[in-house]
């Protein structure tokens, strides 16, 4: 008997709101980096720093 698969539902276009929210995170995120003196290797910390200034939301899992 084959395996028992989930049906993926495809994710609907982004939102203009959606968008407007992703590119404000952009831009935060670009201001930490500028802040730091434009070293790399931080992105990610960047990036979830600058989701949680523009939502006010942290993620799950980031402070690990």
């Amino acid at each position: 008997m084959p395996a028992l698969t989930m049906k993926e539902t495809p994710r609907p276009a982004s939102t203009p709101t959606e968008k407007k929210v992703e590119q404000q995170i952009r831009r935060r995120a670009y201001e930490l980096y500028e802040t730091r003196g434009c070293e790399n290797g931080h992105d990610l910390e960047d990036w979830l720093q600058a989701e949680i200034d523009i939502t006010g939301i942290a993620t799950r899992g980031a402070s690990a």
